[in-house]
């Protein structure tokens, strides 16, 4: 059979997607534009040509979730996305191969896949290399089992702990989401499409400062912010990354759902940010246009505003973009042009990932990437990073390995199920006969949600501690008390535990996932902030027999946690530490590792507080005049960029070249950083400017740049920070981005309240428009 020009590799890419997309039905077309779940051509977890035909035999677009919707391992995976590929290929009319999604916020979301630290604990690390060591595993790990496209990273900035899904993100400011989801992205994307996965941007956007901190609810953000913080990481990611796919949010924006909205989707970021990839629904967001948001009267309408706006793909699942998008080309009130042009893209992306020459994997080489002992080294790397100090009174820890006796309490203790994120494969099996139920699609055939026994190897936080003690140390293990109830019957064996013990560690914090007994995760939003069921009555039931108690939180979001501040001497803020987590939580307790982790979200007081954030505006921060509350101060609990260590450092000399500059310059912010303890630790050094605008107001401080460095005691080491001056425009009066002359604050610090030193250099010229953004700050070290 003669090969005809799509097939042909060695024709360039728009002659090959405009050669197949002219051979293309409608019905064809149409079918590109959406995809189907895994189960949905399974029969008892073997791939069904039957079920196949009715479900794809004019082709389509993508699949979903092989790993992440099904009880196969890798290999399987593996198997199963051939067979798929294979039947699509030979026994479609046209041979267009799928795409493949997954799940990926902290690893592979698939059994065997290394899970690593949710990515509030990734944030927590400052480390951006490290965040692109993960993706290029994940990348790894996704090709092998035949995936093409991970729906992750979120880009979202939260302002709000109470939202569900805090913990899947990257925290409250801008710059650090940008630099880390950046890393994230080009650790999964590679060099290209041919070696990497397509990254997903999500969600666009201001998901994370919903009204109430509640799933799915209107957010009410002015343009300038809109633009100048929440769209920030996103247009980060198109112009820095690369990124080959964005995913729009669920909720609302002035009354227009984003899933509709042609400004974000169309005007923002294909004109203004030239993003030239594919925009893919969240999940059944289309067909929420009309039945959640009430927008549209039936699915026919919402596919038209849905494809009008931008959205290129209809995700988990055909529904809108099947036959009510059909009936809308038929009825005139959606042009096959517009089709064409989608397709066109989608098309493109099919060839640049190499399908149509390389369709298949080698399911026998999975074992080979997964979860293999480097990987799990990252893995707790990363755990050990993301760990940090919040209170170190009179210096008792790290504890010493000789002790006699340990007490370890908590429900978060012996639990491994607690240690991992709500995308985490466990936790969102045990979701998806829940997840289907609700929006009434077809159920999997053979979901067992088992525990993470079946997922990776595990050892929990107290048998991290009987590891890490000497022989002769008595390990003391109580449970006390479940994440949430009432129920204190096991106060008595805790109690009795601590009294045996030299030292009480209490393990307290969340169970995330997407079910009702869950505490954090997607649709899980909280009220209020405290420690949920009894866990802070255990801790006080503890530190009332006298012995010294090390409070260790395995929890998803910032706690308002005032009591333990005020009363327990050692609180480690470990988050969900993943598959590593125990020895990491080990390592710090006993000092193996000095804790060098920042926060990055803030820890309000109260739940009152909320939003409490440290860029906030001159006007912000306090209640004028009398600055407090009524119940307590306005001032947060932990700040954003807190953290403490066992040794401690000290900044000199500031050096700021040149003290005055133009608008198209650079400016070489230098200063010394010395271990002035005893211990070999890290500090993340982090710059924050203030720029004096003229006719809007600016926020009191702005991350602008951080480094992560390790230093023996006594050791100094110099940190350079390039900032061009375009980094430092705003959006006007007249939302024109803009960087006017003037005095610029510099300050350098180990967290947004603790500046060590501080400068100023002047901006000289005109006030100019600028063109040419600037996202990153480039930092050396001497």
């Amino acid at each position: 059979m003669a090969t005809l020009l799509y097939q042909d590799k060695e024709q360039p890419l728009q002659k090959r997607v405009e050669d197949l997309l002219s051979r293309m039905t409608l019905d064809e077309k149409i079918a590109q534009l959406s995809g189907i779940w895994v189960y949905e051509v399974l029969d008892d977890s073997h791939f069904s040509a039957e079920k196949a035909a009715a479900k794809m035999g004019h082709g389509i677009g993508q699949i979903t979730r092989i790993a992440g919707a099904s009880n196969l391992d890798p290999e399987s995976c593996a198997q199963i996305a051939n067979e798929i590929q294979r039947y699509l290929i030979e026994n479609t009319r046209l041979g267009i191969p799928a795409i493949v999604h997954e799940e990926s916020c902290s690893g592979f979301m698939a059994k065997g896949a290394t899970c690593f630290p949710q990515a509030i604990g990734l944030a927590s690390t400052w480390d951006p290399e490290l965040v692109k060591a993960m993706g290029a595993v994940i990348k790894t790990q996704m090709k092998a089992a035949g995936a093409h496209q991970a729906l992750a990273p979120l880009m979202d900035v939260t302002r709000d702990p109470r939202w569900g899904r805090t913990e899947e993100t990257f925290g409250e400011d801008p710059y650090l989401v940008a630099r880390m989801g950046v890393a994230y992205i080009q650790g999964l994307q590679g060099e290209g499409p041919h070696n990497g996965i397509l990254a997903t941007g999500k969600h666009l956007v201001g998901y994370g400062i919903s009204e109430g901190g509640m799933n799915w609810a209107p957010a009410h953000i002015p343009e300038r912010e809109l633009r100048e913080v929440y769209l920030y990481p996103f247009e980060a990611a198109v112009k820095e990354a690369r990124i080959a796919s964005i995913m729009p949010a669920y909720h609302e924006l002035d009354g227009v759902p984003c899933h509709s909205s042609k400004k974000l989707l169309t005007e923002i970021l294909r004109d203004e940010w030239g993003f030239n990839g594919l925009v893919v629904s969240d999940y059944f967001a289309i067909n929420m246009l009309y039945e959640y948001h009430k927008l549209y009267p039936d699915k026919k309408l919402a596919a038209q505003k849905a494809l009008e706006a931008g959205v290129d793909i209809e995700l988990p699942s055909t529904d809108c973009y099947g036959s009510p998008l059909k009936m809308a080309v038929e009825e005139g009130l959606v042009s096959e042009a517009m089709i064409d042009r989608v397709v066109a893209r989608i098309l493109a992306h099919k060839f640049q990932l190499g399908l149509f020459e390389q369709p298949y994997v080698e399911p026998a080489k999975t074992k080979e990437v997964f979860d293999i002992p480097e990987q799990r080294k990252l893995a707790c790397q990363i755990a050990q990073k993301s760990i940090v100090l919040l209170k170190n009174e009179n210096q008792l820890l790290p504890l010493n390995k000789d002790i006699n006796a340990i007490a370890v309490i908590g429900p978060n203790a012996h639990n491994t199920r607690h240690m991992i994120g709500d995308y985490a494969y466990p936790c969102h099996i045990e979701s998806l006969a829940l997840m289907n139920d609700a929006f009434d699609t077809a159920k999997p055939d053979h979901l067992d949600p088992t525990g993470v026994e079946q997922f990776v190897p595990m050892i929990s936080i107290v048998d991290g501690i009987k590891a890490k003690v000497s022989a002769h140390t008595k390990v003391y293990y109580a449970k006390g008390c479940e994440v949430t109830g009432e129920a204190t019957d096991g106060f008595r064996e805790a109690v009795e535990a601590a009294q045996k013990a030299d030292v009480a560690i209490v393990v307290v914090g969340d169970k995330s996932g997407l079910v009702p007994d869950c505490t954090s995760g997607e649709a899980r939003d909280r009220a209020d902030l405290n420690l949920t069921g009894k866990q802070e009555e255990l801790i006080k039931a503890v530190y009332a027999t006298g012995t010294p108690v090390v409070v260790v939180l395995v929890n998803a979001r910032p706690l308002s946690i005032n009591w333990l501040d005020e009363h327990v001497p050692a609180i480690v803020e470990a988050w969900l530490p993943g598959e590593e987590g125990a020895r990491a939580v080990a390592d710090v307790l006993f000092g193996d590792v000095n804790p060098g982790g920042k926060l990055p979200i803030t820890f309000p007081r109260t739940v009152g507080q909320v939003p409490v954030y440290y860029a906030h505006k001159p006007s912000g921060g306090r209640s004028h005049w009398l600055s407090d509350y009524v119940e307590c101060s306005t001032k947060p609990l932990y700040p954003f960029g807190y953290g403490l260590s066992y040794t401690t450092f000290e900044y000199s000399h500031l050096q700021i070249t040149p003290e005055k500059v133009g608008v198209d310059g650079t400016v070489h912010i230098q200063v010394d950083v010395t271990n002035t303890g005893q211990l070999e630790g890290d500090e993340v050094v982090q710059l924050y400017v203030h720029v004096q605008a003229e006719n809007v107001t600016r926020p009191v401080k702005e991350l602008k740049g951080f480094k992560r460095i390790t230093l023996k005691p006594s050791e100094t080491k110099t940190v350079v920070f390039t900032l061009a001056v375009a980094q430092l425009g705003f959006y006007d009066e007249h939302m024109n981005f803009v960087v006017e002359p003037g005095k610029i604050d510099v300050m350098v610090g180990s967290s947004s309240e603790d500046i060590r030193v501080e400068g100023q250099f002047e901006i000289s010229g005109e006030k100019t428009v600028v063109t040419n953004k600037k996202f990153m700050t480039e930092v050396t070290v001497k």
